[in-house]
């Protein structure tokens, strides 16, 4: 069906709140009919923000294929954004008598289409405001509707909806049952405002900060959400605690590596965050779905290496001046075991942050949910860890 094509002001709107990437990600599933009509309608600092992103899209499409975004990471159902139906009239009605109707309908409800039923409330089709004023007044929607309208069903999941809304441009879309009913209207621009929320959210899940939680949650409330994942973070940090505490006689006796575990730690957690936060985007926008973790892994242990290495150097020369200053022995294998650890710690935290999410989605949990919490403890536990062992075995 083809009701009306162009791209909607409410879409175009949203667009133009969105981050310039998703912005891109999305459109890129569209034809390039669609991304150049929504491209005009935004600002021209917005369109081009969104344009530059589009490039690595297409560079991504070519080595996937035709196969389109499935936006794993939504969840729920068309049903939870569903309104009531309304421009609802009978296929014997005359284009007159829609205009009346549409005249004398509550200013504060705005019809685009008219949607044509029976007398069992089955949709038949849709009336656009384009051909209803182009219409003959005695001539009836039967007439001029457009048949078979595209419709979703309450059970749609919101992925699908998402991806049907970027093909459909459509500023309504109805909502029937697999008998036809019409039971409601979806707006399309509500679609993409439940995308922007679902992957706004995933920056304070990351941290267990509650989706649900606002500004203006009450004080109580918001204490209930966040204070079970400090508990855990808590009991994850005694675990850290407890790893250290099994070399305090090596640190005891070489007591520069106390001054070098807080930038191993910070330097293995940062790596292991850019990794998250890439899996966490790509499971939001359905990239997994066309990719083996495998390979995913690959790339994050091989970044890992590379970044562990180059980092380590310069950790590691700076620990052999440390130690010559503060008259340290075996300043070299000090050293060593500096950048042997941070390649350990920075392959280990990426390999971490890829397998968190993935792991609480195969468990049934949200991928994003205080992700962060876990990587922290596993990224402080194996780099302090290996960097200790390390020592004590050359050293000790």
């Amino acid at each position: 069906m083809n009701i009306d094509n162009r791209a909607t002001d409410a879409s175009a709107i949203t667009l133009a709140d969105m981050d310039p990437a998703i912005a891109a990600s999305l459109l890129a599933q569209t034809t390039p009919d669609n991304i150049e009509r929504a491209l005009s309608e935004l600002p021209v600092d917005v369109a081009l923000k969104i344009a530059s992103h589009l490039a690595s899209e297409a560079d991504y499409d070519d080595e996937k294929g035709d196969i389109p975004h499935p936006l794993e990471g939504l969840s729920g159902t068309v049903e939870r954004l569903m309104t009531e139906a309304f421009g609802i009239l009978s296929p014997q009605d005359t284009v007159a008598s829609a205009l009346d109707h549409i005249v004398r309908t509550d200013p504060s409800i705005t019809i685009t289409y008219i949607y044509v039923t029976d007398e069992d409330e089955k949709l038949l089709g849709v009336v656009a405001m384009r051909d209803l004023l182009l219409a003959s007044p005695g001539q009836t929607l039967e007439q001029i509707m457009t048949q078979d309208p595209f419709a979703f069903t309450p059970d749609v999941e919101m992925p699908e909806a998402v991806n049907a809304a970027l093909l459909q441009r459509h500023r309504l879309y109805p909502v029937t049952d697999e008998e036809g009913t019409l039971l409601g209207l979806v707006y399309g621009w509500r679609l993409f405002e439940y995308v922007a929320t679902e992957i706004s959210a995933q920056a304070g899940s990351m941290v267990g900060v509650d989706k649900e939680e606002r500004i203006t949650t009450p004080i109580l409330e918001s204490f209930r959400m966040r204070h079970p994942w400090l508990q855990i973070n808590l009991l994850t940090a005694f675990a850290a605690a407890f790893v250290v505490g099994m070399f305090e006689d090596t640190i005891a006796r070489i007591v520069v590596l106390a001054v070098f575990l807080p930038v191993l730690a910070g330097q293995s957690g940062n790596t292991g965050c850019q990794a998250l936060a890439i899996t966490l985007r790509s499971m939001t926008l359905g990239e997994l779905a066309n990719i083996s973790v495998s390979r995913v892994l690959r790339k994050e242990i091989i970044l890992g290496a590379m970044n562990g290495f180059f980092v380590g150097l310069v950790a590691a020369l700076a620990m052999w001046i440390y130690a010559g200053i503060s008259g340290t022995e075996n300043s070299a294998i000090l050293a060593l075991v500096v950048l042997v650890a941070m390649v350990g710690a920075c392959i280990g935290s990426g390999i971490f942050g890829v397998l968190v999410p993935v792991t609480l989605k195969r468990f049934g949990a949200d991928p994003a949910m205080a992700s962060s919490i876990f990587l922290t403890t596993f990224t402080d536990i194996l780099g302090m860890g290996l960097m200790l062992f390390l020592a004590t075995s050359l050293l000790m």
